[in-house]
């Protein structure tokens, strides 16, 4: 079985991630996993942070995965897959959506994405093939949006400094039949390796890890 985590953020481009790409797969090939899924915050805050100017002209999705290739670089030291993600917080809310399997036309914008909603975004990251999950959708400030609107729920968010409610998030998927994933939500040291997903596939890259999630044909890594 393969252990591939599903929610992580780096320094590069997380505020709030301590972590860096060395410390970040050395932990994770230390406890056995074989991929991860950076889900570097996509949000005003993060952009600032990482000196993302969004008045320019051109696609800032490239800026946006920094944190992403250098993690990819470091893995191939230690034979770990890494995949493209992405954490969305639009202007609306304190909601957060972890994005996987999209192209990078999909977030080039990110003025436009965050201004226009969820319910906006919802059409073009169907349109694009991409998958949608809700993250820790019973923390405080955040509230399970409509399930037509999603693919999916994060029953089990396992960052050690938050109450993320999973048993509530696990009613909502299993009452709207979503997709169910687990992370980690690691930010610093001591969060890494808390979750993910176990497979008997690894998927090759970003896109076929977004389809093994939607086949169902895993289990989740659970405390």
């Amino acid at each position: 079985m393969y252990k591939i985590e599903t929610h992580l953020h780096t320094t590069y481009i997380s505020h709030c991630g301590w972590l860096g790409a060395q410390a970040i797969i050395k932990a994770y090939a230390a406890a056995g996993y074989a991929a991860i899924c950076v889900t570097d915050h996509y949000n005003r805050e993060c952009f600032d942070y990482a000196e993302i100017d969004l008045t320019t002209p051109g696609s800032k999705t490239e800026d946006f995965l920094l944190g992403y290739r250098r993690l990819k670089r470091e893995a191939e030291r230690y034979g770990i897959r890494v995949y493209e993600g992405a954490e969305l917080r639009f202007d609306e809310s304190d909601n957060d959506y972890l994005l996987y399997g999209f192209h990078h036309a999909l977030l080039a914008d990110p003025d436009a994405v965050m201004r226009g909603g969820l319910e906006r975004f919802v059409p073009a990251y169907r349109a694009d093939g991409a998958l949608l999950v809700q993250a820790h959708p019973f923390r405080k400030k955040c509230s399970p949006a409509p399930a037509a609107w999603l693919d999916g729920i994060e029953v089990l968010n396992l960052n050690p400094r938050h109450d993320s409610r999973n048993d509530l998030a696990l009613e909502y998927a299993q009452a709207n039949r979503l997709i169910m994933t687990s992370g980690s939500d690691c930010h610093r040291p001591g969060d890494e390796a808390k979750g993910g997903i176990l497979s008997d596939t690894l998927p090759e890259d970003s896109f076929a890890f977004a389809q093994l999630l939607r086949s169902g044909k895993y289990s989740l890594i659970k405390p």
